[in-house]
């Protein structure tokens, strides 16, 4: 698709919401993403054509229910690379202070901890990234990369990562993904998801309502001093 095209898609505000709200990972109908954005149904029907057929949606179809996702990590990263740019950008007009009191609930929550598609982000993200750096089970010498060292402690931890990670020109093993909140990097790719399968598979977080927000539960906060040597709850 053409780059004026692809930008024509994400500039209307209505489909930027029903795009940064699927960075949570998971599948919604379109009536949930017209609440969301406060619009009517049939406006959104026709905004969620528009991003099918331009490929940073899929849909899935169960019954009479018709649910949409974002199309894959690729299409997640650019959303998110997306966002945290317009966050760092120089803004000609103050940011918009919270709504009400359960936004600004909704947005510390976030920014404690939260899913960016299908890994952590906010501070948990970023500590998780500095303490897997600290260790030496990700290098950061010429792009991020797993050790040797990473694979035997992933092993030990029983984190599984797919026997053909990072190959054949698949989802990277390991990727760097902006945090719009701490204005730095946390573990993205295909180690970052496996991370985060794990914490929620193990109730080391648990999701906060229905949004991305993320809250670290006691086994978690043990298993992370353990693991990595965090102590986040």
């Amino acid at each position: 698709m053409p780059l004026a095209q692809l930008a024509a898609l994400l500039a209307d505000p209505t489909r930027a919401a029903f795009c940064t709200a699927l960075l949570d990972g998971r599948a919604w109908t379109g009536g949930e993403l017209a609440r969301h954005a406060g619009v009517a149904p049939s406006t959104a029907s026709e905004h969620l054509s528009r991003l099918i057929a331009g490929g940073l949606l899929a849909e899935e179809r169960q019954g009479r229910h018709r649910y949409v996702r974002l199309a894959g990590p690729e299409a997640a990263a650019l959303i998110e690379d997306l966002a945290s740019f317009a966050e760092s950008a120089p803004a000609k007009a103050p940011a918009k202070a919270p709504r009400n009191l359960r936004e600004s609930t909704r947005l510390s929550a976030e920014a404690r901890a939260r899913t960016c598609y299908d890994h952590l982000a906010g501070r948990l993200g970023v500590a998780v990234t500095d303490a897997v750096l600290a260790r030496g089970l990700v290098a950061d010498d010429a792009g991020l990369a797993v050790t040797g060292s990473g694979r035997e402690w992933l092993a030990a931890a029983g984190i599984e990562l797919p026997a053909r990670a990072g190959r054949g020109g698949g989802r990277p093993l390991v990727r760097g993904c902006l945090d719009w909140t701490e204005r730095r990097t946390h573990l993205g790719g295909v180690l970052g998801a496996a991370l985060c399968r794990t914490a929620l598979d193990r109730a080391w977080v648990e999701r906060i309502g229905s949004g991305r927000a993320l809250r670290v539960t006691a086994d978690g906060d043990r298993a992370l001093s353990e693991l990595l040597g965090l102590r986040l709850a």
